[in-house]
Parts: C-alpha cells; structure tokens; sequence
C-alpha cells in the first residue's frame, strides 16, 4: 500500500509550486531556538476530551451552518431554512433535553437527521444547553 504525503503550504501566487513552497525555515528556527514544533495530531488525552472534541467537531460541521456558532440561528442557511435561535430562553424553558436528542437524531422541519452516537448526540444536547441566554 503506497502511502502519499503532502505539503501543507499553498502554492505560490502564480499556481505553480516551487521549491520555495516545501522550505522549512519557520520550522528550522523553531528548533533552532529549542522550541517545540507544532503538533499535527490532537489526540485527545482523556475519553471526556475525545468526546467534548467530537462534539465541537460536530456543530461546526453539521450545525454552525444553520444555527450559527453560538446558536442564534445565524448560520449562513439559517434565515433560509429559518433556523431556530437556540440561546433563546422561551425556546430553552420548552424543550426538554429529550427533545433536543430526538430533533437531531430524527431531524424536524427543514432540519435533516444525523446518526451520530449517542454521546455525540448528548455532547450537543449539553452545548445546547450552555448556551442559553448568551
């Protein structure tokens, strides 16, 4: 099995990669300076992070772009499919957390499901949950 690796710069401004594009100079002075590369992998270091990570990974990518990132339902989909604002107090004192599970994983109105795991699905129940009032 052939294993590709990649540069993690753009190409230059014309397009074209060039040398310059694979140098090292920042990462050269790091170590020159006994400073610490930076790490490409974040692996989570407990399943509490692993699961609050995942989570997070979840609303920016399945819910931030109705519901905006803090829930105001601000998202750049959100006035179109009319997003509901998730922060608000009313919305919050009607819905049970049960709710909350059930409308992600089932969908509603122009919501679509997601099958995600349930600790994923009460990981966003929880971020729902904090942000009331913000």
């Amino acid at each position: 099995m052939a294993a590709l690796a990649g540069c993690d710069r753009p190409p230059s401004p014309t397009g074209e990669w060039s040398p310059k594009d694979h140098d090292r100079v920042d990462e050269n002075s790091r170590v020159q300076s006994g400073a610490q590369a930076p790490s490409k992998s974040k692996t989570p270091t407990s399943p509490a992070e692993e699961a609050r990570q995942l989570t997070e990974m979840t609303w920016q990518r399945q819910c931030a772009a109705c519901h905006g990132a803090v829930g105001h339902g601000d998202g750049p989909n959100g006035p179109m499919v009319k997003a509901t604002n998730l922060t608000a107090d009313e919305w919050q004192a009607k819905v049970s957390d049960a709710d909350i599970a059930t409308s992600i994983r089932k969908g509603k109105g122009q919501m679509p499901k997601f099958d995600l795991p349930d600790s994923v699905v009460g990981g966003l129940v929880g971020r729902i949950r904090a942000m009331r009032g913000r």
